[in-house]
């Protein structure tokens, strides 16, 4: 950059130009803010601002775990009549297969002797079935 022609001291009648002074810089708050930053510093303490590029590459990650869930949720909606009727059937197998499971419980936790009660009823029922048919 080009020296301007007054800075050679030829001319002692021109005002010279100072420097102005930075309002803020000689602000009593801004000193101590200064100083507690560079104190921080030295301990270790900055605050953690993470960079720029950092900062856009978290919320294109963000981005596009959204529209992927954005995506997952409207193909559960796209569902075709045949995954729908799929989908009936196979909480119909789970429902009979609870059921069987509670009626297993059920006959496990019950006496032995009704347990043998019923299997002299149908004993019964067998053979009196059988004199019926000859």
């Amino acid at each position: 950059m080009a020296e301007p022609d007054y800075l050679e001291g030829d001319c002692d009648e021109l005002i010279k130009p100072k420097k102005l002074i930075n309002p803020v810089k000689t602000s009593r708050n801004h000193q101590d803010l200064h100083r507690e930053l560079l104190m921080n510093q030295k301990r270790g303490l900055a605050p953690q601002n993470k960079p720029e590029l950092q900062k856009v590459l978290e919320k294109r990650k963000r981005d596009q775990v959204l529209k992927a869930q954005k995506e997952e949720q409207e193909a559960h909606k796209k569902r075709s009549d045949l995954e729908i009727e799929l989908m009936k059937r196979q909480q119909k197998l789970e429902q009979l297969e609870l059921e069987q499971q509670k009626n297993e419980e059920e006959q496990e936790n019950t006496p032995e002797f009704v347990k043998m009660k019923s299997n002299l009823r149908r004993t019964k029922q067998e053979a009196d079935g059988e004199e019926r048919t000859t």
